[in-house]
């Protein structure tokens, strides 16, 4: 058994190493090493979807993976015109336990939250109202990390932003559910 096999983080540094020495002597050779982006196929008009409601709201879940233990809703202040998400409380307006505005919801000992139903993601998908998800899970990990790229320069962003996650081996976008 040699010394490598038997120590992993060793093994690995030395994987990293030869990884590094290869990819600087294929660039020495001018040798492009990196796979080029996949074309990204014109998109048609949608075909109906033959998923019940069901696998709809299952699919949903499955690509949108964040904290279940919250329900965040869209809201809207038509005074000022600022929107955002909050998270839904049982006891939200409710007389005698609710006291906004004079008690902030994040300062309530009432607070009750509502969990992420089937129910409020099949009205999400059917139109009705307008959810959100807290991707950041509790033990501050994530399934999934959305990009907006704005203003002049966001083509380059994107592409930058894309090109990282090639040379990291994380996929940016693979077209497959759950990938």
């Amino acid at each position: 058994m040699s010394l490598a096999a038997s120590n992993p983080a060793a093994e690995l540094e030395g994987l990293r190493t030869e990884r590094a020495r290869l990819i600087s002597l294929l660039e020495s050779h001018g040798i492009e090493w990196r796979l080029p982006p996949k074309a990204v196929e014109p998109v048609g008009e949608p075909e109906p979807s033959t998923l019940s409601t069901d696998e709809k709201v299952t699919l949903f879940r499955r690509l949108f993976r964040g904290r279940t233990d919250l329900c965040p809703v869209r809201w809207e202040n038509s005074t000022t015109g600022k929107s955002g998400y909050s998270p839904v409380c049982a006891n939200d307006r409710r007389p005698g336990i609710c006291e906004k505005p004079r008690i902030k919801c994040a300062d309530c000992n009432h607070r009750q939250m509502k969990p992420l139903s089937d129910q409020v993601i099949y009205e999400h998908l059917a139109g009705n109202r307008t959810v959100g998800v807290y991707p950041l899970l509790t033990d501050d990990t994530c399934h999934f990390l959305a990009a907006d790229f704005d203003e002049a320069e966001w083509r380059e962003d994107a592409k930058a932003f894309f090109q990282s996650c090639l040379e990291l081996g994380v996929p940016a976008y693979s077209g497959e559910a759950g990938h």
